[in-house]
């Protein structure tokens, strides 16, 4: 037993220390985000007790952004810290590079927004969107929803564009760091629309490029965001029948 975990403890203890514990506890979040964190966790094991603003629906939904927030933004957050002793700066965590990742902003909204109206048609992204299906009540509530979603994908950004891609960069270089997030990126979204998953992997490359050249996340974010926001902004107000 001693000569089977042996490589992981060299590789532990060396200089691949930071990307082993990178490469161990990313699955380990990704998956109790996934079967703890998420909204079915919610309905099964909490909605008898917690019920926020009277909806279960609405809470189910904040439980995840939640739940992204601190498992997939702030556990990272405190690893980098506390264990690798280093600054958020390096993981995106910063203002960068502001007139190329505004740049940048400008150029994909347009595209998003193209996509999510492309989506907004489609029943597997009706039947998936909004994450809250009273979202559209009113424009108050939609308003507040879409906030909250923020925190949402900073925490998914955190973990895949920074923890992983910036943490993974200095041993596996830029193209394999980002292709590694890709591909965790890609698997985070199983259980999605087939075309969703098929886009994560374009935006896994293409977001991935643009934190490298703008050293930050802000440009990556708030292009999530409103991929996210749009497409359901569409499918509330789209005037479109729901499935």
């Amino acid at each position: 037993m001693s000569s089977l975990v042996q490589p992981l403890r060299e590789a532990l203890r060396g200089a691949n220390r930071k990307p082993t514990l990178i490469l161990l506890a990313a699955p380990i979040l990704v998956t109790t985000y996934r079967y703890l964190g998420d909204r079915p966790f919610y309905h099964a094991q909490l909605e008898a007790h917690i019920v926020l603003f009277g909806d279960a629906g609405l809470t189910a939904a904040l439980y995840s952004f939640a739940s992204c927030f601190v498992l997939l933004g702030i556990v990272p957050a405190v690893i980098i810290r506390a264990v690798f002793g280093e600054p958020l700066r390096l993981y995106g965590v910063q203002a960068g590079d502001l007139r190329l990742g505004l740049r940048a902003f400008l150029v994909m909204a347009p595209v998003l927004v193209a996509a999510s109206a492309m989506a907004a048609t489609m029943a597997p992204f009706r039947a998936e969107y909004p994450l809250f299906k009273g979202a559209g009540g009113s424009l108050v509530l939609f308003a507040g929803y879409s906030f909250a979603y923020l925190f949402y994908y900073f925490g998914w950004e955190v973990f895949f564009r920074g923890f992983l891609q910036c943490g993974l960069r200095q041993s596996l270089g830029d193209g394999n760091a980002i292709l590694i997030q890709t591909l965790a990126s890609c698997l985070a979204h199983i259980g999605k629309p087939a075309g969703e998953i098929y886009g994560a992997i374009l935006a896994g490359v293409v977001w991935g490029l643009v934190v490298f050249r703008s050293r930050s996340l802000l440009a990556v974010l708030l292009a999530h965001w409103l991929l996210g926001v749009s497409l359901d902004a569409l499918i509330c107000y789209g005037g479109l029948p729901h499935p």
